[in-house]
């Protein structure tokens, strides 16, 4: 009996198939799929510096999908940031930076490569790669950082003209983002998703705390970077805020940070007593964003906290010194505490030498009064009158 003539092999366009083993059991792929998901337009997002700078980066998601529908989307980012774009029902590959995922990202084939990054690293990755369109910065034979497309130079000119970012623009991140890759602005929020086991975890804790569910928590983000260690508060300031905060009815307070914020918060809690809860700072992040999701309304600089409050839609109090204020989208649900009449901030100093005064004008009056307008306007809690400063 004549054996049965096999049909050509042929490799499916769909986002499923790897190559490697079928997406069913028992199922050929390359002789017809059985639930085939095209990949459409190939985009590669490189976004790497700063956890709190790949947040915002988020918020670009969902306008490209508006714009390519069907749409295979990758992002390639640091180790310490790939935690953050976990859960991501937008993105359907996410890459660690690193030698592995460079060979493979070189070996494929992209309709878009957006380049977030004015980094020497992102852009010759960026001019490594095959795409029919690179969008965002690049980097020329000099190895000189340059804009990949027209849209990109107010970003890129942002970078190198200290009146125009401090001074003049008035747009927030997210807003430049769009424009530089071209697409349509309708002021998208950042894109961070807890799964169930998280959503689960957070509620255990909650108890194991002795949160009540009629309590209201307030979250102390008090550290920073250590890159810009002149973002935060001191533990004066800290203190003095838990100590007028924690006499409010039906109130928690809560102490937030990772590792480099251990010893901080440990010297504020031995000050405060049981007026704070010091949450774990060593959990990792995919625990810090859980206990941070706890709270109601975060007390912040500007900071990866208050990108991570923003992203999971807490109410924000944040004071500025170094960074712009104008760049950040608060999306309604928050206040913004910005120096008055201080000519030296926003200044992106590393050290300061008039010893800090931005930090040493914030309001924690208002700060207070913030805290109490949003407690009454959106818990109904009654309080007590505030001790003074």
């Amino acid at each position: 009996m004549p054996k049965k003539k096999r049909k050509s092999l042929k490799i499916p366009d769909c986002k499923n198939y790897t190559g490697y083993k079928p997406c069913f059991p028992s199922v050929d792929c390359t002789q017809g799929c059985v639930d085939n998901a095209p990949r459409g337009k190939r985009i590669l997002i490189i976004n790497l510096d700063a956890m709190g700078h790949v947040l915002v980066t988020t918020s670009l998601l969902q306008a490209l999908k508006r714009k390519y529908p069907k749409s295979q989307v990758s992002w390639i980012t640091l180790p310490n940031a790939v935690g953050l774009l976990g859960n991501n029902p937008y993105l359907d590959a996410v890459y660690t930076w690193g030698p592995e995922s460079w060979l493979i990202l070189q070996s494929m084939r992209f309709d878009q490569v957006l380049n977030v990054d004015k980094s020497k690293r992102a852009c010759a990755l960026t001019m490594s790669l095959n795409a029919r369109e690179k969008l965002g910065f690049g980097m020329n034979g000099d190895g000189v950082i340059i804009p990949l497309n027209k849209e990109a130079e107010y970003l890129y000119r942002l970078g190198l003209e200290d009146q125009l970012k401090f001074r003049i623009n008035q747009k927030t991140l997210s807003e430049i983002l769009h424009k530089t890759f071209r697409l349509k602005f309708k002021r998208d929020e950042y894109v961070l998703n807890l799964s169930s086991e998280e959503l689960a975890f957070c509620q255990n804790y909650r108890r194991e705390i002795g949160i009540e569910g009629s309590a209201f928590v307030v979250g102390f983000n008090t550290g920073c970077s250590p890159l810009y260690p002149n973002k935060k508060m001191t533990v004066e300031q800290h203190v003095s805020l838990i100590e007028r905060l924690s006499t409010l009815d039906r109130i928690k307070l809560l102490l937030l940070g990772g590792p480099e914020d251990t010893e901080r918060n440990a010297e504020i809690s031995r000050i405060v007593g049981d007026k704070a809860i010091s949450t774990p700072t060593r959990d990792g992040l995919r625990r810090g964003i859980c206990y941070e999701n706890l709270c109601d309304l975060v007390i912040t600089g500007d900071t990866f906290g208050m990108h991570l409050a923003i992203a999971l839609k807490k109410y924000v109090v944040v004071w500025f010194g170094v960074s712009c204020w104008s760049e950040i989208e608060l999306y309604g649900r928050g206040v913004k505490l910005i120096p008055d009449g201080l000519e030296c901030s926003p200044c992106w100093k590393h050290q300061c030498p008039y010893n800090l005064e931005c930090i040493q004008m914030i309001d924690l009056d208002r700060i207070v009064d913030e805290t109490m307008k949003f407690l009454e306007r959106h818990v109904g809690t009654r309080t007590r009158s505030i001790l003074p400063a």
